[in-house]
């Protein structure tokens, strides 16, 4: 890249490192608020509104989707979606009463994978047009991926449903993320196939994070969807987009190690959960 894509490129990596402060923020406080609201359901969700924390989180939450806006007009998906997984580290420590090995562990492992994966794909992505298949192929392997999770979910409690949950909505942002791409940089065209599965992947996944608060805590729903969101979305970069040309052998299995890596640091925190509930 040149000079000046590296100072754009940076200026969207601090979008997205302030996007990711604000996820976390306000993931508290719509956890805070819905916990205030028990036995939600879809035919209730407009009580979400009468609470003060979960609108304040909501606000805040819009604040994070404008910067993440802004950081994917300005660089590669595959650079950009993984700094959302930030908010995991930040999320564990302000709901932490004592930093345990095991959580400590699981923060840094799932942290580390994905700075180490946006650092690779920082040096090797470049940026690619979507055409229309490659974003109805992207949606209906979303869809296979947002079905199984709905399946666990329905037939799970607690920790494991909502790990469920925060999985389906990391699947379904990974897809926002590529369309969002795909929207802006079209601009002022419009995409409208593009801008329609957005709109829709972006409420299903709002909602599948609101039950996740409702079924278990909000650095595991953070955890899961900040860490899947990215991965899916690089993958959707790398494979489907061509945001990968020409990356080696080497490269892409640093890729899949740091991913590996990050997926494994959730698994732990969700166990560290779920041993928190049992005792």
């Amino acid at each position: 890249m040149s000079a000046y894509d590296w100072h754009v490129v940076g200026l969207a990596i601090l979008c997205a490192v302030l996007a990711a402060g604000c996820s976390a923020l306000g993931a508290l406080l719509q956890h805070a608020g819905i916990r205030e609201l028990p036995g939600l359901k879809l035919t209730s969700a407009h009580r979400l509104v009468t609470s003060r924390r979960w609108v304040y989180g909501f606000l805040i939450l819009f604040a994070c989707a404008v910067l993440q806006v802004i950081a994917l007009t300005l660089a590669p998906v595959s650079v950009v979606a993984p700094l959302n997984a930030l908010a995991i580290p930040i999320i564990a420590v302000a709901r932490a009463h004592k930093l345990t090995g095991l959580l400590a562990v699981a923060v840094l492992v799932a942290t580390a994978g994905i700075v180490v994966f946006v650092t690779i794909t920082a040096g090797e992505a470049i940026a690619a047009d979507i055409s229309p298949k490659v974003a109805l192929q992207a949606g209906q392997l979303v869809t296979a991926g947002v079905l199984v999770c709905t399946v666990v979910a329905t037939f799970q409690t607690g920790t494991i449903r909502s790990l469920a949950l925060a999985i389906g909505a990391g699947i379904l942002y990974g897809l926002v993320a590529v369309l969002v791409r795909d929207v802006t940089t079209a601009l002022p065209r419009i995409e409208w196939i593009s801008l329609a599965g957005l709109a829709l992947a972006f409420l299903v996944g709002a909602w599948f994070i609101q039950l996740g608060y409702a079924a278990g805590p909000p650095d595991l729903v953070v955890a899961g969807q900040t860490v899947v969101n990215p991965i899916v979305a690089a993958w959707i970069g790398i494979k489907l987009v061509g945001e990968g040309t020409g990356m080696s052998a080497l490269t892409q299995a640093g890729l899949i190690i740091s991913a590996i890596a990050a997926v494994t640091g959730t698994v732990v925190l969700a166990h560290y959960h779920r041993v928190r509930v049992e005792a």
